[in-house]
């Protein structure tokens, strides 16, 4: 069983930075593709980014594209996105998902496993 913990929401300005940290259980993440995804209040869920099982291939969304980046660290267990230039059209509440057959999808059924969410709030 894979445990997936999201980390890193809060409440910010318009145009600041926020870093989401993904931390995952198993000792075969290297081997999970994964993906970001969020869902605002009265939306549906949106996928955000993926990233590939040794993180050389990325994908994203274009309403973030330029704004965000994912990463990951393979040696801790961990998924990031990197956030800047927020909008407050960025508010949501993100989850960090993983493929376990090591996939860059964009596709939420794709993902076996999920994470319960962080929020992610930006004012204007």
């Amino acid at each position: 069983q894979v445990q997936l913990a999201e980390s890193g929401g809060g409440l910010v300005q318009a145009g600041v930075s926020l870093r989401l940290s993904c931390a995952a259980s198993g000792r075969t993440f290297s081997s999970y593709g994964m993906g970001w995804f969020r869902q605002a209040p009265g939306k549906e869920r949106e996928f955000v980014a993926a990233i590939s099982r040794s993180g050389g291939v990325t994908d994203y969304a274009d309403s973030v594209q330029g704004r965000f980046t994912i990463s990951r660290d393979n040696a801790k267990n961990t998924v990031y996105l990197q956030m800047n230039s927020l909008k407050p059209e960025d508010t949501a509440v993100y989850y960090c998902a993983a493929d376990l057959r090591g996939r860059v999808t964009r596709g939420g059924s794709d993902y076996q496993h999920w994470g319960q969410g962080t929020q992610v709030t930006v004012s204007s």
